[in-house]
């Protein structure tokens, strides 16, 4: 390999400083996919949630073309974009959306092991389903972020499975001979098992759409109850609202629900988040209210555009947790509200934000506390 994967960069995002565009979890993938990279045939490589384009952009420095790629995050696919272009490679690579055109006809899969085993699942069921019978999956991940769980999954997708040793803290699991995809009741289903999967929730009068590896999944976690709980005649009255990093869109859905003259965007950066919550706000009839798209923050909305944005942070940078997330996210609120309008926002009350929304947003107030989580309303200044 003369790809130089130290000189890849990250597309400018908010995980924190010091991370790099790759690891030795990648470097062991691509060791141990070294021979099925060099007998792949053009379209017949597809790598899955490559952080930044490491393993991809190895794989055409070594040959490979037609190389098909899918990354959840937004940032990763830019990240990709550019790091192929500074490097010549930008023909040899597409980026699909996870589906079964992604796998059909792969013979080689390189795949970042997600720390979400529901992830994996939704991933594993769609390569048994859509791709060559002889395809090899190469998935690697960092030891700390591995469980044997892990490898009961793929088990479940694939009847021969073989681990490597361990390297730089880091090893490899390789999955052959897949089976046919079935959902949880037995059935063949081609689209790649029972994904994605939904649940009521009655107290909410909410139906939840979930594919693989979105925060809470089905569930609709504690600090969302409380947030939901919250939200009623103190909230700022306004033809539309935004619901930032939407998840599975539970906040859009139930705003669409609770207000039927409200127009609701749902963003979020994650392409399996937004996608749950298209088909969550579908599943509750509130679909020609509510708009989603995969971007990062409000990229998408004008300067002092909104009266009200809601927002349920994440706090976690894959295993760290990280304040940067969220600092982005204020500031992007801070641009996109218009004077008089409030971000409404459900915390951590251990991370302390309230000083931080008043820097960048405006005045805050506490709106409710319990044992776990604050929520607050900034306004912003006229």
């Amino acid at each position: 390999m003369t790809l130089d994967l130290g000189a890849l960069r990250r597309h400018p995002d908010v995980e924190g400083p010091g991370l790099e565009a790759s690891d030795a979890a990648d470097r062991l993938i691509l060791d141990e996919a070294a021979a099925f990279i060099g007998e792949a045939r053009p379209g017949e490589i597809v790598v899955v949630d490559d952080s930044y384009g490491a393993l991809a952009l190895a794989a055409a420095d070594a040959g490979a073309r037609g190389i098909r790629v899918h990354q959840d995050l937004i940032t990763g696919e830019r990240a990709l974009t550019e790091n192929a272009g500074r490097q010549g490679l930008a023909a040899a690579v597409s980026s699909l959306p996870l589906g079964g055109e992604l796998f059909d006809g792969a013979r080689l899969v390189l795949l970042r092991l997600p720390r979400s085993l529901d992830r994996l699942d939704e991933v594993s069921a769609l390569i048994a389903a859509h791709a060559r019978p002889d395809v090899v999956v190469v998935g690697g991940g960092r030891l700390k972020h591995m469980s044997p769980a892990m490898n009961e999954v793929l088990r479940r997708r694939f009847e021969r499975l073989d681990v490597s040793l361990a390297r730089q803290k880091s090893r490899v699991l390789i999955a052959r001979e897949p089976q046919t995809a079935h959902s949880s009741t037995g059935a063949v289903n081609a689209s790649g098992g029972d994904w994605p999967r939904s649940a009521r929730h009655d107290d909410l009068g909410l139906m939840v759409v979930a594919h693989g590896g979105v925060f809470a999944g089905t569930g609709i976690d504690i600090g969302t109850r409380f947030l939901l709980a919250q939200l009623g005649d103190a909230v700022p009255d306004a033809a539309t609202a935004v619901d930032l990093a939407c998840g599975t869109g539970v906040v859009a859905a139930w705003l669409a629900r609770a207000r039927p003259g409200l127009r609701v965007t749902a963003t979020d950066r994650s392409a399996s988040a937004a996608a749950s919550a298209s088909l969550t706000a579908e599943a509750n009839g509130v679909a020609e209210r509510v708009q989603v798209a995969r971007a990062d923050g409000l990229e998408s909305l004008a300067d002092a555009s909104e009266r009200l944005i809601v927002l349920n942070p994440p706090f976690h940078s894959d295993a760290a947790i990280s304040t940067g997330i969220a600092a982005h996210l204020f500031a992007d609120a801070a641009r996109v509200l218009a004077p008089g309008g409030e971000l409404w926002c459900v915390w951590n009350s251990h991370l302390r934000y309230r000083p931080l929304l008043e820097r960048s947003v405006g005045p805050t107030r506490q709106i409710a506390r319990n044992a776990k989580f604050t929520v607050t309303a900034s306004q912003r200044a006229g």
